[in-house]
């Protein structure tokens, strides 16, 4: 490697962080161009983990350094949420976070990852949601997470829990969910007010205010419903349930322990 290449080597590797991913478009951003970053790849100072996708030899890189990737250098629409954004804001803390487990990522509808995230072993397993939950405002209730070596976009807690509500039935059960609200006792009322008015799901709507009501939130106080489309008519979330009279909503009866859950908040 000649002086000029172990030069540009040298500035790269400073702006590159470690702990994430460099995709082909940020590093010809930053003067590595193809033959260039083929002969870094060919000394070994860096690896590709796809195509167009690199990390530097020897880095750990997990999951969030990857999703730091796509909404950094590639500037795509996804952030972590749902119970993984809540965890990582210090909620539902006995949610499992480690190697194997479940992270949850959001999109807006039409976004697809690119294949070396899909088809690499991240060590844990994704569940990838792309949908309209807030198509008019995608960035409502969005924050930044600071990590050991980046930040990510994630879901703040107002938004999050919204999420989870909308994986409710199938991909999320009505009792992790009413833990989940549990505990969301310091919510902002703006927010969620904003949020509320802009969910273009019936079905999370109303069952936020339900599980809400059912954990008697204070915040619940300073919320203007009159501003909150609820839909019209009824919604089965699972056969057998009783119906929310309110909300027009059917969760889960007594046997399946729903309101044995409830007496616990």
């Amino acid at each position: 490697m000649n002086v000029d290449s172990r030069s540009k080597l040298n500035r790269l590797l400073s702006a590159w962080q470690p702990g994430t991913v460099a995709v082909s478009r940020w590093l010809q951003s930053e003067g590595a161009y193809q033959q260039l970053v083929h002969g870094y790849e060919k000394s070994r100072w860096i690896r590709r983990i796809g195509h167009g996708a690199f990390v530097r030899v020897d880095d750990n890189v997990e999951w969030s350094g990857a999703l730091h990737a796509l909404q950094v250098q590639l500037e795509m629409p996804v952030h972590a949420g749902a119970k993984t954004a809540l965890q990582l804001q210090g909620y539902g803390h006995y949610l499992p976070m480690g190697k194997g487990g479940m992270i949850s990522l959001f999109a807006s509808s039409g976004t697809r990852l690119p294949a070396w995230f899909r088809h690499y072993d991240w060590g844990v397993t994704f569940r990838y949601v792309a949908t309209t939950l807030f198509a008019d405002n995608p960035d409502i209730g969005l924050t930044e997470k600071k990590l050991v070596n980046c930040s990510i976009t994630i879901s703040a807690p107002e938004r999050a829990i919204m999420e989870v509500l909308y994986l409710v039935p199938k991909d999320q059960s009505f009792d992790e969910a009413l833990l989940l609200m549990e505990g969301l006792t310091l919510l902002r009322p703006h927010l969620i007010q904003s949020l509320l008015e802009q969910c273009h799901s019936i079905k999370v709507k109303r069952l936020f205010m339900v599980l809400a009501e059912t954990c008697n939130h204070s915040w619940l106080k300073k919320l203007d419903l009159s501003k909150v489309d609820f839909g019209k008519g009824k919604r089965m979330i699972i056969k057998g349930g009783r119906l929310d009279s309110k909300y027009g909503i059917t969760v889960p009866d007594t046997e399946s322990g729903w309101q044995s859950v409830a007496k616990t908040v």
